[in-house]
């Protein structure tokens, strides 16, 4: 049972291809009634992985055959190694198999592999298939299924092989974020901390005050959510392609992104919030290098995440750096490489992140090394 007055919703403002993120507690159960009335009579497949199926794909299941839905459960294994060619065409196929129109439905539930992985498909699959995103991590309600980016990671790195395809409605259920283990709670927590460190320092100071509460549950959680998605849908409707301003979305990114390859994406190892945490940390640490910003928001970014309890430095990864080369080895492929130049997201302090373009590569081996070191 939903509790409506603890609902938000927040629009994603793309003209006509606009849509709603729906928030709060209950609001999986009502998925059913909301795709009926979006795309009547449509057929629908559900991707999901062994994971989230246990937990959660007979209540949505349920909830589409209650509206007269029809679908198709697809499953996955769990895990960033799902998003990859393999899988891709898996679900491709499955979706093909299942016959599914270009009017039909394919619904991402789950975190933010399958909804990357599941976005990519609906794509690609009859040049492009109705999307719905139903996110059941908390890094997922507050990043992945808000945007439209959607993608597969290569050999070569992280997300280079995708598409930007929007959803028709994102279902985020804030109470199913319970049943997350602790360690995927607080990795996504990560992605809510940007949100401040991007633009908003009075969010970043409100979440120093209200942690414990978010992480508990209630009316803070909901607005912690909506208030990321909100941020987050601003900046896609103002730039969708990541031509300027979407890139401030990266904090942390590019340096976490590099972590994740160098482990081979060893969810054991390191997650993809964890490596945005470590990232950010060190975006500040190098903004402070480059005397863009004080030392002081350094150790106020990393007392927060590490009070999340979340990894701030090298220590988890280190057994897994050859040394500094390695690392930029795997910066020279990130996606917001241009021409060979290096962009960062830096900051001049907290909610005064900007794009850093031609950074100089040296400065960034030479600050790697003494982290390395340090």
């Amino acid at each position: 049972m939903s509790d409506q007055s603890l609902h938000q919703t927040v629009r994603v403002d793309l003209g006509d291809r606009s849509y709603d993120i729906v928030i709060g507690p209950g609001v999986l159960g009502e998925t059913g009634a909301r795709l009926a009335d979006l795309v009547p009579g449509a057929r629908c497949a559900i991707v999901t992985d062994e994971n989230v199926a246990a937990l959660h794909l007979d209540m949505l299941h349920d909830s589409l055959s209650a509206a007269g839905l029809e679908a198709t459960p697809i499953i996955l294994p769990p895990g960033e190694a799902t998003k990859d060619f393999g899988h891709l065409q898996q679900t491709v196929e499955a979706l093909l198999d299942a016959r599914l129109e270009r009017g039909d439905l394919v619904i991402a539930l789950g975190g933010g592999v399958i909804g990357d992985l599941t976005g990519f498909a609906a794509a690609v699959t009859r040049r492009g298939t109705g999307f719905v995103q139903v996110p059941t991590s908390l890094l997922a309600q507050v990043d992945s299924s808000v945007g439209g980016k959607t993608g597969i990671n290569a050999p070569q790195g992280k997300n280079l092989v995708g598409a930007f395809y929007q959803p028709r409605i994102v279902i985020a259920d804030t109470a199913i974020l319970d049943t997350l283990p602790e360690r995927e709670f607080r990795a996504g927590y990560a992605e809510v901390a940007k949100y401040g460190l991007i633009n908003d320092a009075s969010f970043f100071s409100w979440l120093e005050d209200n942690l414990d509460a978010i992480t508990t549950g209630g009316p803070a959680r909901t607005q912690a959510i909506a208030t990321s998605c909100r941020a987050k849908a601003a900046i896609v409707a103002r730039d969708e392609r990541e031509a300027g301003e979407r890139a401030l979305l990266n904090l942390g990114h590019t340096f976490g992104h590099a972590l994740e390859g160098i482990t081979g994406y060893r969810s054991d190892v390191l997650v993809h919030g964890e490596g945005v945490a470590i990232g950010m940390v060190l975006a500040y640490a190098f903004s402070a290098r480059m005397n863009l910003c004080s030392p002081d928001d350094v150790k106020r970014v990393t007392a927060h995440l590490e009070t999340a309890g979340l990894p701030t430095d090298l220590t988890p990864v280190r057994a897994h750096i050859p040394d500094a080369d390695a690392l930029m080895d795997f910066i020279a492929q990130d996606k917001k490489v241009s021409r060979g130049a290096l962009t960062f997201i830096l900051t001049h302090g907290i909610g005064e992140a900007f794009v850093a373009r031609d950074v100089p590569p040296s400065e960034v081996r030479t600050f790697l090394q003494q982290m390395l070191e340090s």
